[in-house]
């Protein structure tokens, strides 16, 4: 059995779902009772769980146990939390860094090796734009300001615990840097310092729907190494399966995929009848981060080559998707994108 630690989460559900078609047996948790029954549909077993609470990993099985994944956490994107009012570090410890040590605690006393988490790809943003496709052993470089910052600081102090428990208890743990995912989940709005922003995804979505003008702000040129949804749940799978996983991995699609591309893509694939038009707006700020991840070692350890590596093969099954509305019972309440 594989125990999806958050598997009610965006990541979570999807994870949970290639893991069952590929024949294993699954127990999902999610600190939300009403979504058993969804979890079950999918084929798994359910647990409430709130990784916080080390009481409640009581409730786990403690044999026929042969990994962990975590997609659990406290991300910034998901927080209200106005810093200029509110101070929230102590919450992103809390859940990122106390709740994976009640993770570990749980596999150590119960033999089980493998966990698999994630962590930020901001730890190095000081070596974005730089020329070359960052690696794992690249330095860590990252801001002390914001409101990205303390996310980035408990991923971070997590990484860093998975490999004292490697070291100290020789555990078999990995945790992936992810860059935005992108796939059809609760994130039509992001937070930035407590605000809430329609995702740019959204908008280009919205707008092609309905054969309105799509915007581009500041450098319609600016490249990022994003990654579907459905090709981490494939390299969760992969890497549970192989012996070698150990460590950090970049899990990105190890393509710059440029930002006119994604609206062309978006206008293709979305625009129905009238096809929206393209605007050049130069003159409009746009803080889109520019970057570019090697992805060797995941490839050689666990076999790992993403499936989506071009914006348009992203939304033809980004639209499906969209129209099963597959997993609508666990993202209710939010607006999909």
């Amino acid at each position: 059995m594989i125990i999806v630690i958050g598997g009610t989460s965006f990541i979570g559900v999807y994870t949970v779902e290639k893991l069952i078609s590929e024949g294993v047996s699954v127990l999902a948790t999610g600190r939300r009772p009403e979504h058993a029954n969804a979890i079950r549909k999918l084929g798994a077993e359910f647990a409430v769980l709130d990784i916080t609470k080390a009481d409640d990993f009581e409730k786990l099985p403690k044999t026929g146990v042969e990994g962990v994944i975590v997609t659990a956490g406290l991300l910034s994107v998901n927080e209200k939390a106005d810093l200029v009012e509110t101070e929230n570090a102590a919450d992103y410890f809390k859940v990122n860094v106390i709740g994976l040590i009640n993770v570990l605690e749980y596999c150590r006393k119960n033999g089980i090796k493998k966990v698999i988490s994630c962590t930020s790809y901001s730890d190095v943003a000081g070596a974005w734009k730089k020329g070359f496709a960052i690696k794992e052993d690249e330095p860590r470089d990252f801001h002390f300001t914001g409101d990205h910052a303390v996310y980035v600081i408990s991923k971070n102090a997590a990484s860093d615990v998975m490999e004292y428990y490697n070291q100290q208890h020789a555990m078999q743990c990995a945790w992936f840097r992810l860059p935005p995912v992108y796939g059809v989940g609760p994130h039509s709005e992001i937070y930035v310092d407590g605000k809430p922003y329609k995702s740019g995804i959204g908008t280009f979505i919205e707008k092609a729907q309905n054969g309105e003008d799509i915007e581009i702000w500041g450098d319609a040129h600016i490249s990022r190494d994003i990654i579907y949804v459905k090709d981490v749940a494939e390299a969760f799978f992969l890497a549970l399966c192989s012996d070698k996983s150990y460590g950090l991995y970049n899990m990105t699609s190890g393509t710059e995929l440029d930002l006119e591309d994604q609206a062309r893509a978006v206008i293709e694939v979305f625009g129905d009848n009238e096809k929206s038009n393209i605007v050049y707006r130069p003159d409009k700020a746009n803080r889109t981060p520019s970057f570019l991840f090697d992805m060797t070692k995941a490839k050689n350890d666990f076999g790992f080559v993403p499936k989506y590596i071009s914006y348009t093969e992203m939304m033809k099954d980004y639209k499906k998707e969209l129209t099963a509305a597959r997993f609508d019972e666990f993202f209710r309440g939010r607006e999909k994108h």
